[in-house]
């Protein structure tokens, strides 16, 4: 299939595709988009970036577009879960974006944010709504929101969903679910715990798998310079200043990194937001838009607070942190190399993460070029070992392998369909106890 002319859509989502500049779908567009389009249930495995919104709202667009009927209060005729809100906005956004031409309302709800204009919405009708699991839960137990009548539902980024506690949750959405329904599983792994969840949900499906990992990080030139932690203020905003660097999220670790990291970048006159947990949801929305928009030239993120950014034209990675999970480095700067493109990682490098860049090296099959001609240059960072390699012991500042904030127990995603576990793109997994 060379184009999206040649998919079974109808003529006002053929005409919003086009007005995205879309051409060519993608692998799971491709192997779904007709099978949804017949009301057959899905099972798909694929990551961010794969096109696996459109892969499933152009078909939930037509289905409730050639079927028409009245949206009762409070009642939706599709139901869209999404781990985080960061991704149900954007699950919207595409919605309303593929749906221009059609008459169909649509609205989200998540938690961070009053109920007030999310009951408004509900209560003058609704055809799709996207949701998180606790936000749509507590509306439920008040009356608000009524799943009777669901005639589509997606689990997006079920692998997420579970490692975020959700469990519980999604059962008692899937209890008030009607039996006969057309069901969406979508996930960036298949372990034993998500494929006993989807057999809960679908009938007979079809299986789609997408893997995009492998063949985006050969897209993408990395790079690590070796420096001091107290130097790394100096290096980004040195780097910061060659122009071709024009989009760019810089990751940390923790959250008030992110926020120092922020302002420091502010104050050099270079305009800077930063998102992670204790950001308000209007303030991370507002981040995102003037990001999305360029208003905003770089986006200062936790793992956690970035899950859900899908922005085509991001030119860089710079890790100022690394992760201290291989896979959480390959969710990271697979957000530049988007549709097709090729990407920029960079990374920072001190003393004590020495041991963190061995494993993604080890992980990703082949050694990151380093950087060594630059003034912040750290021979004791580029040589360091034992001890000296790794972050202080538990307890000391909140650093070490076992600390609270940031561990995690996920395998990469080149193992995904081997039995092993893989975090979805966008950092490793954390508990609803922990914190980012």
């Amino acid at each position: 299939m060379k184009s999206f002319s040649e998919l079974p859509l109808i003529e006002p989502l053929q005409r919003a595709v086009k007005d995205e500049g879309y051409i060519i779908p993608t692998p799971i567009q491709i192997q779904s988009i007709p099978h949804l389009l017949e009301g057959k249930d899905l099972l798909g495995c694929a990551q961010t970036g794969t096109g696996k919104t459109a892969a499933f709202t152009l078909p939930i667009l037509q289905s409730l577009w050639l079927h028409k009927k009245v949206a009762p209060r409070g009642t939706p005729r599709a139901l869209i879960l999404a781990p985080t809100r960061e991704l149900a906005a954007q699950i919207l956004q595409s919605i309303r974006t593929y749906g221009k031409h059609l008459r169909l309302t649509s609205n989200v709800i998540f938690g961070g944010v009053g109920q007030h204009h999310q009951v408004n919405a509900l209560n003058r009708g609704i055809d799709i709504l996207v949701a998180t699991p606790g936000r749509l839960l507590d509306l439920m137990n008040q009356g608000f929101v009524n799943l009777g009548q669901v005639e589509i539902f997606v689990l997006d980024e079920a692998d997420r969903m579970l490692d975020m506690g959700f469990i519980h949750d999604i059962k008692k959405i899937l209890l008030k679910l009607p039996a006969k329904r057309q069901s969406i599983f979508l996930s960036a792994t298949l372990e034993p715990n998500v494929v006993a969840l989807a057999r809960t949900m679908v009938r007979n499906p079809v299986h789609v798998s997408i893997e995009p990992e492998k063949m985006t990080v050969d897209r993408i030139e990395q790079r690590v310079y070796f420096v001091n932690k107290e130097r790394k203020d100096a290096l980004l905003t040195e780097l910061l200043a060659d122009p071709a660097i024009k989009r760019v999220i810089v990751f940390t670790q923790m959250k008030h990194v992110a926020n120092n990291v922020a302002k420091m970048l502010n104050q050099a006159g270079i305009h800077a937001d930063a998102i992670h947990g204790n950001k308000s949801q209007s303030n991370r929305t507002q981040a995102m838009n003037s990001f999305r928009r360029g208003t905003t030239r770089v986006l200062v993120a936790t793992d956690i607070a970035a899950r859900g950014i899908d922005i085509d034209d991001i030119t860089h990675i710079i890790n100022y942190e690394l992760p201290n999970e291989p896979e959480t480095y390959v969710h990271r700067i697979g957000r530049t190399a988007r549709a097709s493109a090729n990407g920029d990682a960079i990374s920072f490098c001190s003393a004590a993460e020495r041991d963190y860049l061995r494993a993604i090296e080890r992980f990703i099959r082949r050694p990151i070029k380093a950087v060594l001609e630059h003034a912040h240059h750290s021979n004791a960072a580029m040589n360091a070992v034992g001890d000296n390699a790794r972050p202080p012991p538990k307890g000391n500042r909140g650093w070490g392998r076992n600390r609270t904030h940031g561990s995690s127990t996920s395998h990469g995603p080149f193992h995904g369909h081997r039995g092993h576990s893989s975090s979805s793109r966008g950092g490793s997994r954390y508990s609803q106890g922990q914190r980012r």
